[in-house]
């Protein structure tokens, strides 16, 4: 049986990612902070929620930089949320914080006045939103293009490699929404909150070989 250690560095709802990656088959799931446990897990989530500059704090307390470096070269890999902005290589979040640097590009705040046709958007983006799927990537089977996502945040991606974005949001500005890289996968929505495309992208994850 498969092992899928879902990071545990204290922040992100990581029983929710564990119940949804349990009711899709994936297997033995394990919420985790402990290094050799990741080590051997056949497959790794690293989630987050709040503010970067906490997050960051932890996941460096702990050697989860490093151990993230590692761990994504050789198996599949899903970042979720604050978990994909932490792989980015900087954020203007809290005044600017450097991140794990996987994925070149800068996390950026929406704006106090964001507009879309003249009407003012709320920050943080809450809710439902469709993502263009802009490569095909084995994470997209079964998932029709322009599927909506359940997405939470006050910051968005501005990708260093555009041909690393393989999914693609609009809230006032375009932004990535999901990037990836050999058997690197990143979402800014959250799947466990998504219902039947949410459930059907961690289903893909379980069975994905880590190539594309």
């Amino acid at each position: 049986m498969q092992t899928v250690a879902v990071i545990d560095y204290g922040m992100g709802n990581l029983h929710s990612v564990a119940k949804a990656l349990e009711h899709v088959g994936a297997g033995k799931v394990v919420v985790t902070s402990d290094a050799a446990v990741i080590r051997e897990a056949d497959r790794v989530v690293f989630p987050g929620v709040g503010a970067i500059r906490d997050c960051m704090a932890e996941i460096r307390r702990l050697g989860f930089d490093s151990l993230v470096r590692e761990v994504s070269q050789d198996r599949p890999f899903l970042g979720i949320c604050v978990g994909m902005q932490a792989l980015l290589e900087h954020s203007e979040e809290n005044d600017g914080v450097d991140c794990i640097g996987l994925f070149p590009g800068q996390v950026r705040f929406f704006g106090k006045n964001l507009k879309e046709d003249g009407e003012h958007l709320k920050v943080p983006h809450m809710g439902w939103n469709e993502v263009s799927q802009t490569i095909d990537h084995p994470l997209w089977h079964d998932i029709p293009d322009r599927a909506r996502f359940y997405f939470v945040h006050s910051y968005y991606i501005n990708a260093g490699k555009p041909g690393q974005v393989v999914g693609r949001g609009h809230y006032g500005n375009d932004f990535a929404a999901a990037l990836a890289d050999g058997s690197r996968f990143a979402v800014q929505f959250h799947p466990e909150k998504s219902h039947t495309h949410g459930l059907q992208l961690l289903q893909n994850f379980v069975a994905w070989d880590g190539r594309w």
